[in-house]
C-alpha cells in the first residue's frame, strides 16, 4: 500500500468510524475532507471514531485533515473520539486547537488575472535559465583560478575521472557507433542499389559519421552515462553534506569537484568522437563487404576520398562542445540536488534530459552556422 486511504463505516446511525490507512504524506495525493462532510450531512452521527491500525506513516497532511474533520464535527455537534489516534498526533491536535484562530487572519486567495498568471509563468520559466547562467559564470571563475594556479583539486581524482569518462566508455561507444554505421549503410544500400550506385554507401556512411553522427551519438551516450553519473555523485555528496563540509573547510566545491569532471570529459570527448567515427565506418564496411560484395580496399579508398579533413575537424569540434554541455548539465543538476535520497535519482534523470536537449539544440545551431559559413 503506497497511497493514503480513507474509508468510512457506520455502526448503526450512532457511530461513524473513519479508517485511515497507508502513508499520509504531502508528496502523495491526499483524500479530501469533503468525503466526511458529505457523510455527516447525510445522517449526522453522535460520535466519530478513528481506526489507525493500518496507518503506516503520517506528517502534517494528516494533522490538517483531522483538524478539518474536527471542525466539521463541531458544526454538527458530533463528539470526536481520538483515543485510537497515535499519541503524537493527539498532542499536535491539542496544540493546534489550544490557540483559537485570529479573526481576519484567513485570507481568501483572489484568482490573479490572466496577465498576472502569464507574468508568473514567465518568471518561473526564467529561474532555471538564470540558475544555469549563474553556474556557467561560476565555472568560468573557477577556470580563471585554474589558469592562475589557485584552483585546488587532487590529480589522482582527475586521473580516475579521465579513466571513467574515457577507457571505461569504449565498450558502449563501440556498440552504439558500430550499429549506427551499420544501419546507415543498410538503409543507404537499399536505395543506392536501385541506381547501381552501391559504392557510394561508403561516402554516405563516412560523411555522416564524421560530420554529425559520430559526435552526436557520442554526446548522447555520454549524457546518459557520464552526465548522469556526475549528477548522482554530486547529489549523493550533497545529501551526505560532504559538499557543505568542503565549503566549511574553505575548499571551493566548484574547484574540487566540478572542475576535474569538466576537464576529464572535455579531454575525452574528442578522442571518443574519433573512435566513434572509426567504429561507425567499420559498421558501414561490414555491410558493404558482406551485403554489397565490395572489396575492403575499394571501400576504404572510397571513404578516404569522400571524407575531408574539414569534416573531421568540424565533427571533433562539435564533440568538444557537446562534452562541455554534458558536463555542465551533470554537474549543475548534481549541485542543485535536494537533501533526500529520492532527489539523487531526480537529479540524475534531469541531467540526462538536460544534456540530450542541449546536444540536440546545439546540433541544430551548428547545422545552420556551418551552412551559412559554407563548411
Amino acid at each position: 500500500m503506497d497511497q493514503p486511504e480513507l474509508t468510512l463505516s457506520r455502526a448503526g446511525d450512532a457511530t461513524l468510524t473513519i479508517r485511515l490507512a497507508g502513508p499520509w504524506h504531502l508528496q502523495r495525493t491526499m483524500p479530501d475532507a469533503d468525503t466526511v462532510r458529505r457523510e455527516l450531512a447525510s445522517t449526522t452521527p453522535k460520535r466519530v471514531t478513528f481506526d489507525t491500525a493500518q496507518l503506516s506513516a503520517w506528517d502534517s497532511s494528516l494533522l490538517t485533515f483531522l483538524t478539518a474533520v474536527s471542525a466539521l464535527c463541531a458544526e454538527h455537534n458530533t463528539t470526536v473520539d481520538r483515543d485510537s489516534l497515535p499519541s503524537g498526533l493527539r498532542r499536535l491536535l491539542a496544540l493546534a486547537e489550544a490557540v483559537p484562530e485570529r479573526k481576519g487572519a484567513r485570507q481568501d486567495g483572489a484568482r490573479p488575472s490572466w496577465l498576472a498568471r502569464v507574468g508568473l509563468r514567465v518568471l518561473n520559466a526564467r529561474e532555471p535559465v538564470v540558475a544555469m547562467l549563474a553556474f556557467v559564470g561560476e565555472i568560468a571563475q573557477a577556470l580563471g583560478r585554474l589558469v592562475r594556479g589557485k584552483a585546488r583539486f587532487r590529480m589522482v581524482d582527475l586521473a580516475l575521472l579521465i579513466q571513467q569518462a574515457g577507457a571505461q566508455a569504449l565498450g558502449i561507444i563501440t556498440l552504439i557507433s558500430f550499429l549506427v554505421g551499420l544501419i546507415l549503410a543498410f538503409v543507404g544500400a537499399v536505395q543506392l542499389q536501385q541506381f547501381g550506385a552501391a559504392i557510394y554507401v561508403a561516402n554516405l556512411v563516412g560523411i555522416a559519421m564524421v560530420r554529425e553522427m559520430g559526435a552526436m551519438m557520442t554526446g548522447i551516450v555520454m549524457a546518459g552515462r557520464t552526465g548522469a553519473a556526475y549528477a548522482a555523485q554530486l547529489g549523493t555528496m550533497k545529501v551526505t553534506q560532504e559538499i557543505d563540509a568542503l565549503s566549511t573547510m574553505g575548499i571551493s566545491p566548484l574547484d574540487f569537484l566540478v572542475l576535474p569532471r569538466m576537464i576529464a570529459l572535455c579531454l575525452m570527448m574528442p578522442l571518443l568522437c574519433l573512435y566513434s567515427d572509426l567504429m561507425g565506418i567499420l559498421g558501414g564496411a561490414a555491410v558493404g563487404v558482406t551485403m554489397l560484395d565490395l572489396p575492403m580496399r575499394v571501400y576504404y579508398d572510397q571513404t578516404a576520398g569522400a571524407v575531408q579533413i574539414g569534416d573531421l575537424v568540424g565533427g571533433v569540434f562539435k564533440a568538444s562542445v557537446y562534452g562541455v554541455l554534458v558536463a555542465i548539465a551533470g554537474c549543475l543538476r548534481g549541485m542543485q540536488c535536494g537533501n533526500s535520497s529520492s532527489a539523487v535519482g531526480d537529479a540524475a534523470t534531469s541531467a540526462v534530459v538536460t544534456g540530450i536537449v542541449a546536444i540536440v539544440s546545439a546540433c541544430g545551431v551548428f547545422a545552420v552556422v556551418f551552412y551559412v559559413l559554407g563548411l
